[in-house]
């Protein structure tokens, strides 16, 4: 199995540009590990988590549906039950230097984070995984 990879991906701003988006995905036998949808200044824009990149950007293409970028993640989990994990973990990044591109959450339950600079990225978030056992 491939590395774990967003997908960036343009969707219409309109009913149905989803659903297409999943009919795609069905059709070349590929599931969503996470992410989500948003609208931004009128275009809808996507960011969904898959086990094996290069299949879903297929079959996304095979749609007509427009990949913007395909990017390795840093993948973390915090800690419930202690207030204030989010803002830790986030303040590590930015004083190594490293800008979150995108965030959000698979459906395990752990943070999915697009950064700027992998490599110092996966330090900080190694060091946190060391620390908090997580």
């Amino acid at each position: 199995m491939a590395a774990l990879r967003d997908l960036a991906i343009a969707l219409d701003d309109r009913p149905g540009a989803l659903a297409e988006m999943g009919e795609a995905l069905a059709r070349g036998g590929v599931s969503i590990e996470g992410g989500g949808a948003w609208l931004a200044n009128g275009s809808g824009v996507a960011h969904f988590l898959f086990n094996d990149g290069p299949a879903a950007r297929a079959a996304l293409e095979a749609a007509g549906i427009k990949v913007v970028a395909e990017r390795e993640v840093l993948v973390q989990r915090l800690r419930q039950d202690v207030p204030g994990q989010l803002g830790k973990l986030t303040r590590r990044l930015a004083e190594a230097g490293v800008n979150i591109e995108v965030l959000y959450s698979d459906h395990d339950h752990q943070m999915i984070l697009v950064v700027d600079d992998m490599t110092r990225g996966r330090e900080v978030s190694e060091a946190w995984i060391r620390e908090t056992g997580l």
